[in-house]
């Protein structure tokens, strides 16, 4: 047991993003820094943080994707719903972690609340995760096959432009002689 806490607490530190440690932390450094871990809004949670983003592009496309007035009224206060969850959820998880750091700050922690901490943040996680299956299931349901296949479209359109957008930004490499 005391190996998969052990396991558990170094998973969330090794899986966050590391800062550059000072030879000797000042006082202008934050928890999180000191601690070794970043910051909560760097939190990426992958697809769920974009469910908002496809429901948002789903009403401001309706016309496109061929949504009746019906659909758009029952989208609208699911979006709303969508974000405010968010809204709560990075608030959830900003103070977990903190919470977390709090407990790191001192050299000899204890192993028992940093992993209570761990499994707070996990729980938070998986919350939000099941919260937002719920609505976009609501979503999907909502939408027909053409019209679910439409946002679809729409949607690998987006990501190809932010791909070639990516691809203009790239330095060239210059070849040495």
């Amino acid at each position: 047991m005391f190996r998969t806490l052990l396991t558990a607490c170094l998973m969330v530190v090794l899986a966050s993003p590391a800062f550059p440690q000072p030879a000797m932390p000042g006082p202008m450094e934050r928890p999180e820094q000191l601690a070794g871990m970043g910051p909560v809004d760097r939190m990426d949670m992958g697809p769920m943080d974009r469910m908002g983003d496809m429901m948002g592009m789903c009403l401001d496309n309706a016309a496109t994707i061929g949504l009746t007035q019906e659909q758009k009224n029952r989208l609208t206060p699911l979006h709303r719903e969508m974000k405010k969850k968010q809204v709560r959820y990075k608030a959830d998880a900003k103070l977990a972690e903190m919470e977390l750091m709090e407990i790191m700050e001192v050299k000899d922690f204890d192993l028992e609340k940093a992993s209570a901490a761990t499994r707070k943040i996990s729980d938070i996680k998986t919350a939000y995760h099941l919260d937002m299956l719920k609505l976009m299931k609501e979503v999907r349901t909502t939408l027909t096959d053409e019209q679910f296949q439409k946002l679809l479209q729409l949607k690998h359109r987006k990501m190809e432009k932010r791909e070639m957008k990516k691809e203009r930004k790239k330095p060239v490499k210059k070849m040495g002689m």
